[in-house]
């Protein structure tokens, strides 16, 4: 169990991260993940991959954390203040942080599938295959969603 956790802790922490945006929250759900993945783990099949399977253990602990809160979506901004700035200025850093304050307000404005698409492979890292997966999707879709909302992203600030 040790080297599944070790091998999958930071795909699920990133997933969780991608929809919450609280690492607390996130590294919480990641807990809980692998806790109700030991008791089930009988159940893996082996039909997708064990880091899909993880996923899907944690998007459905996500939702019933929502539920259970009321369906609110937490808006903790202070989980980008732990990300360490590598930009040498102070003004270079309040105009990165800026910059990524307008692409996340932008994102928000994207379709929720499209949105998560973005999120689970630039903070995930993952797979346009396991995003597919994730999400009930094909490869293909995930390919084409992700295209088609950095399309967007891009139009939006090439005007400004």
């Amino acid at each position: 169990m040790e080297e599944l956790y070790n091998e999958n802790s930071k795909i699920v922490y990133h997933f969780l991260y991608s929809r919450c945006h609280d690492a607390a929250l996130a590294e919480d759900l990641t807990q809980e993940t692998f806790l109700q993945a030991y008791k089930s783990l009988e159940r893996f099949d082996g039909s997708c991959k064990i880091s899909v399977w993880l996923c899907q253990i944690a998007k459905h602990l996500y939702y019933r954390y929502l539920e259970k809160s009321g369906r609110e979506i937490p808006t903790d901004d202070t989980a980008f203040a732990d990300k360490p700035s590598n930009t040498p200025s102070t003004e270079n850093a309040a105009t990165a942080k800026c910059e990524l304050f307008d692409v996340l307000k932008e994102m928000q404005k994207l379709p929720p599938q499209m949105r998560e698409v973005i999120y689970l492979r630039v903070t995930g890292s993952l797979s346009f295959k396991e995003i597919g997966e994730i999400m009930g999707k094909s490869e293909n879709w995930a390919r084409v969603n992700f295209y088609r909302g950095k399309e967007r992203l891009l139009s939006v600030f090439n005007q400004k």
